[in-house]
Parts: C-alpha cells; structure tokens; sequence
C-alpha cells in the first residue's frame, strides 16, 4: 500500500477515536450517534445532487450496510451494557480485520500474501492483548463475548458489503453520500417514535456537539470506504482499527489516563504491524 492511502486510513483512525470518545463523554452514546449520523445524512443530501447517482448494481451493497449498520448499533449497546468498554472495545475491534480478511476472500475473491496476512493479525493481536490485560475472563464474560463477537461479525459484514460496493460505482463519492443520506433514516425514526421527547431534548442541548462529531464521523468512514476502492479491504479495515489504540492515547493526553504497560505492548504489535503493510505488501 502507498504511504499516502495508509496515511489517509490512519487520519481516518484518529477522526473516529476522536468522535467514539466525543460520543462516550457526550451524555449518552446511542443519541450521539443517531445524531452524527443525522448531520452526516443533512450534509449528504445536500451534495448527492452534485454527484451521479450509483448504478443499479451498487443499491444492494448500499441496502445491505444501511441495516447491518443499524443493526450494529444494538450490539453495540448491548456489549457495552455486559461487558467493560476495556474489555469489548478491543475484542471487537480487533476480531473484525480477521473477519474482513475472510469476507473478502470468500465473496471477492480477494486473497493476501502471507506477509499482508502477517501484518493483519499482528494488529489484530496488539488489539487483542488490551482485552486479555483488561482482565478477560472467559467462563464469566461469556454473554460479553457472545455480544462481542455478534458487533464484530457486523462490522466485518458492512466492511466487505462497503468494499464490494465502492467498487461497483466509477465515482466513490456517489457511493459514500448516498449511503450516509440513508443511513440514519432507521435509527433517527426509531427514536423518534420510542424517545421522541427525549431525543429531540439532546438534539436542541447538543447542537455544536453533533454539528462536530457527524463531520468527524462521516469523514472517518467516508475515506475508510475511499480507500478500500483503492486497496486491499482487510488491510485498509485493520488499519482503520489503529483507533483503539489512537483512542488509549487520547485518554492519556486528553483525560489523564496511565497509558500503562498493556497499551505500550499494542502500540508496539500495532506499529509492527502497519510497518510490514507498508514494506512488504505489493501496492
């Protein structure tokens, strides 16, 4: 991969530390989402008409990552209701490039070099080991882990399903706006019709707050999806992963937070890893 493509994925990392920590410190973190997404769809609609609209074949990719993101979404929730953010966070986030790396391959056709895969799960494992320093114990975190690995599978799922489809279009952004304008329409109505006063209450309160995170948050995953029409979708999903590790930083620069020995040994597996993507994965 260029030095410029994974420079991009790596500044989509730090935007989507940055709006994942603006949503867990904002009050609460499923109305922060619904509303950046809300002000990512308001901003896409008002730029679709610049753009042509995707052809045929790309609306089922656009479909299928509108409802597994949405259902995302709830496996979120429920993860971080069971289980330590210090626990799920990385669990998740680190099983889904492995996933992706087996979705791409198995509806792509879009296999790596051993040494692309050793970079993969060398990410992977740095993500990994924050969870097991976390304090991971198996017989007790099992409904954790169930509701883990249910976000990761979906992360995975919208990945590839994202990939495939950027790839089916002859300009990106028509892809990317289009599916930003639809992807909150489920969550938002959803709210609307169970939490309406609620919602509209945070909407009002936290006007600047969502204005910042929807830019921060359509832009993160905007060039994620870029960039998997240019490069490998595995690769560019672990990359994109290095949040986890941005978000530790962060905390401790921003909150005070010991980065602590844990976070010293990912970090490490982490820059091992986008090391031996960049040197030895053909472009």
């Amino acid at each position: 991969m260029s030095p410029t493509l994974i420079g991009l994925v790596l500044f989509a990392a730090v935007l989507h530390a940055g709006w994942n920590a603006m949503a867990k410190s904002g009050g609460s973190p499923l109305y922060s989402i619904a509303a950046y997404h809300l002000v990512a769809a308001a901003i896409s609609l008002c730029l679709v008409w610049w753009v042509p609209p995707p052809p045929a074949e790309a609306w089922p990719y656009i479909v299928i990552s509108v409802l597994v993101h949405n259902a995302y979404y709830f496996t979120l929730g429920q993860a971080y209701r069971k289980g330590d953010l210090s626990l799920v966070y990385p669990l998740f986030r680190g099983s889904a490039p492995l996933l992706v790396a087996g979705g791409a391959a198995w509806f792509a056709g879009e296999h790596l070099s051993e040494k692309a895969l050793a970079g993969v799960f060398l990410i992977s494992a740095g993500l990994f080991s924050l969870a097991l320093f976390g304090g991971l114990r198996v017989k007790s975190s099992l409904p954790t882990l169930g509701w883990a690995m249910a976000t990761a599978a979906l992360i995975a799922v919208y990945t590839v399903a994202d990939g495939m489809g950027v790839r089916a279009v002859e300009n990106s952004l028509s892809y990317i706006l289009w599916l930003f304008a639809f992807e909150a329409l489920p969550i938002c109505l959803w709210l609307v019709a169970t939490q309406r006063q609620a919602w509209l209450g945070f909407l009002a309160r936290n006007r600047a707050h969502a204005l910042a995170g929807g830019i921060a948050s359509s832009a993160a995953y905007g060039l994620v999806i870029y960039a998997m029409s240019l490069g490998p979708m595995a690769l560019v999903s672990s990359l994109r992963e290095t949040s986890v590790i941005f978000a530790a930083l962060i905390g401790t620069l921003l909150l005070r937070e010991p980065f602590g020995r844990q976070r010293i040994i990912a970090a490490t597996l982490v820059a091992l890893g986008v090391i031996v993507i960049r040197y030895h994965v053909d472009p």
